[in-house]
């Protein structure tokens, strides 16, 4: 269910936002404990896609022990490796396309559910969990030529301090960069009481010991001395296109490919992404 708060994106008065507004605010007054016990079940469980691209006959499935469960990875090819981190309510089976596309180019490509996602354990999702996911695979590997990710996996990547993380160039699909203001701002536009939402926020930033006022993709991003490039579809109606347009602009080390008519998801698999690989792998 949370992907409908997160990726609702309409700014026309809607009822059933004014009644979970009031429905919210009365809870949380109410029994204000209960209140934040459903509210980590509705705004940090993300909805378990199903898979929608089928699976190569060469792919090897794993798994990955992570303080979040474990992990189920996909790997397919032979070559210097990269690794795909996905987004929020997304799986690794997004990219098969796109790994069946770096195998045949001739690289090891890696993907992963993400904790609470596809078929990965974890009760929970939110960025420590993918931090700490991504975190996990870069330790159960050695050399990692590079890294592409989605959505909220281009935070998550961003995010993480990894040293192979750090030392590697990104491809970025469709990045949330400014990560607080849209998180907070898709939740506001939901109707869910912010004070509530604020006090889930601070218990998970206490348990992981991560402020959330230090997550800053866009800042981090600028300051990153390996390439990456952002491919990003004019017409998102997820993520912000002019973000990517700006930190490009002020940003040295990146380089926007602008497309369109490819919205958040089909840009996944199109051939601007392939052909951002191609540029970025010296292939």
């Amino acid at each position: 269910m949370s992907d409908k708060i997160y990726f609702n994106t309409s700014q026309k008065f809607n009822l059933r936002r004014s009644l979970v507004n009031a429905g919210t605010r009365i809870h949380h007054r109410v029994a204000p404990s209960h209140a934040r016990k459903l509210a980590r079940q509705l705004l940090l469980t993300p909805v378990r896609s199903a898979p929608k691209n089928p699976q190569p006959e060469a792919m090897l499935q794993g798994k990955v022990k992570s303080a979040h469960g474990d992990l189920t990875t996909y790997t397919l090819g032979e070559g210097p490796l990269w690794v795909l981190n996905h987004g929020w309510s997304g799986t690794a089976n997004q990219f098969f396309p796109l790994m069946e596309f770096i195998a045949k180019s001739g690289f090891t490509a890696l993907a992963y559910d993400q904790p609470a996602h596809g078929s990965s354990g974890g009760a929970y999702g939110h960025i420590p969990a993918f931090v700490e996911g991504l975190e996990a695979i870069l330790d159960s590997v050695d050399e990692v030529a590079g890294i592409i990710a989605h959505s909220m996996g281009t935070a998550s990547t961003i995010e993480c301090k990894h040293v192979k993380a750090n030392q590697c160039p990104l491809l970025l699909i469709a990045p949330v960069l400014e990560y607080l203001d849209n998180l907070f701002t898709s939740v506001k536009r939901s109707g869910y009481s912010m004070k509530l939402f604020e006090e889930v926020v601070a218990e998970v930033s206490a348990e992981y010991h991560y402020p959330i006022a230090t997550i800053d993709p866009y800042g981090k991003l600028k300051l990153r001395q390996t390439p990456t490039l952002i491919v990003h579809d004019e017409g998102d109606r997820f993520t912000r296109f002019d973000v990517s347009q700006r930190v490009s602009q002020q940003a040295e080390k990146v380089t926007l490919i602008a497309t369109t008519g490819l919205g958040h998801g089909r840009i996944m698999k199109s051939d601007p992404v392939k052909e951002a690989f191609l540029q970025l792998s010296n292939r």
